[in-house]
């Protein structure tokens, strides 16, 4: 039978990500890695339309462990998500891990295995069976038997009332406008499809320079409103690796592009700039971000040229360079002589759940 002795308990999900003092795998690209393995094929598709890669590539600085899937074990999860691909994305956010293991860091001897299982009472261990790629310090894949579930892993946000969902971000005018206007129901026909909407805070609309919107025409305002969203799903983080414009929901020929910095995200129009805040929902495929300032078209502001017409529309590339805090244990964990566990002895999954849950790594005495 089985025993584990957990040396690490609990680690808060919600964090601040630092980057590690190990070098990263120059260019890793975890879609890209995966693409040469077939049995990992449904693993790295979802990956992908979930965009949980391009949170994974972002880290390009951080050490990580990604726990991988056979394609009958992520049929298995898809199965307990109900196919849902918000729930699916918590999962393998969870099953990307904040931190460097494989076999020589966890145990001290080759006769025992190792794996990881959610920090609850009776909880499954999913062995890892299979090191698939390791880069000591930096970046590991780790072939495990069954996804890692917890009681929670699969609620999402409900995303059935928009104006509500802006209204408590700060949003009461947009949603007021958007209702209005019958935008809303624009909003609401993509929701399903996909949608990024960028929604404006109150005080956006009392800026120098914005148009007025009480003087509008209605087919100005149905263009402005359908300016600030893009008929795709983009998180904040996919939004970084994004060349050339994109096109919005608007017929207007401007769209927009992005200008990205460390961790900031900025739209810029061609004639100003909105930074992207905060993300209300992420919830494949739609996802609503509040932005500092409104995205006006060229073309609305008083006196502005026509505007000239847009390159071809952008798009995201495949598992582009892209978050819940797995805490860790271990039988006679040993330290690697180059780097020594963090003191705290715990690691991260990717995202942050509401839930309080972690991973416990255990070796297995068998």
């Amino acid at each position: 039978m089985a025993m584990r002795r957990v040396v690490a308990a609990a680690a808060l999900l919600a964090c601040v990500l630092l980057p590690m003092a190990a070098s990263p795998v120059r260019g890793r690209n975890i879609t890209a890695i995966l693409d040469g393995y077939k049995e990992y094929k449904l693993y790295n598709k979802y990956l992908s339309e979930t965009k949980v890669c391009d949170e994974i590539n972002s880290r390009q600085s951080t050490s990580m462990t990604i726990l991988v899937l056979s394609n009958d074990a992520m049929t298995t999860l898809a199965s307990d998500a109900g196919d849902s691909l918000p729930a699916i994305k918590n999962a393998l956010r969870l099953h990307s891990v904040l931190d460097y293991y494989d076999r020589k860091k966890v145990v001290d001897q080759e006769d025992k295995n190792y794996g990881f299982s959610a920090a609850t009472p009776g909880a499954r261990i999913c062995t890892v069976t299979k090191e698939v790629e390791t880069h000591p310090f930096k970046f590991a894949i780790l072939e495990v038997t069954a996804p890692i579930e917890f009681d929670g892993l699969f609620d999402t946000p409900s995303t059935t009332n928009l104006t509500l969902l802006l209204e408590r971000a700060g949003c009461k005018v947009f949603a007021s406008l958007a209702a209005r206007s019958g935008v809303l129901k624009t909003y609401e026909a993509a929701m399903d499809k996909g949608l990024t909407l960028f929604a404006p805070n109150d005080d956006a609309f009392q800026a120098k320079d914005v148009p007025d919107v009480k003087s509008m025409s209605s087919a100005n305002l149905t263009k402005l409103l359908q300016y600030n969203a893009l008929p795709s799903y983009n998180t904040k983080t996919s939004l970084k690796f994004v060349k050339g414009t994109l096109r919005t929901l608007a017929t207007t020929k401007a769209g927009v592009t992005v200008v990205a910095k460390g961790d900031d995200v900025s739209l810029d129009t061609g004639k100003s700039k909105s930074r992207v805040a905060d993300t209300v929902v992420d919830s494949v495929p739609f996802c609503l971000l509040t932005v500092d300032s409104l995205l006006v078209p060229p073309e609305l502001y008083v006196g502005a040229p026509e505007a000239a017409p847009a390159p071809a529309p952008a798009e995201a590339p495949q598992g582009s360079p892209s978050s819940d805090a797995p805490s860790v244990g271990a039988d006679h964990a040993a330290d690697h002589k180059t780097k020594k566990p963090s003191s705290s002895g715990a690691s991260r999954p990717i995202g942050a759940f509401a839930a309080a849950c972690s991973l416990v790594l255990a070796s297995l005495l068998l």
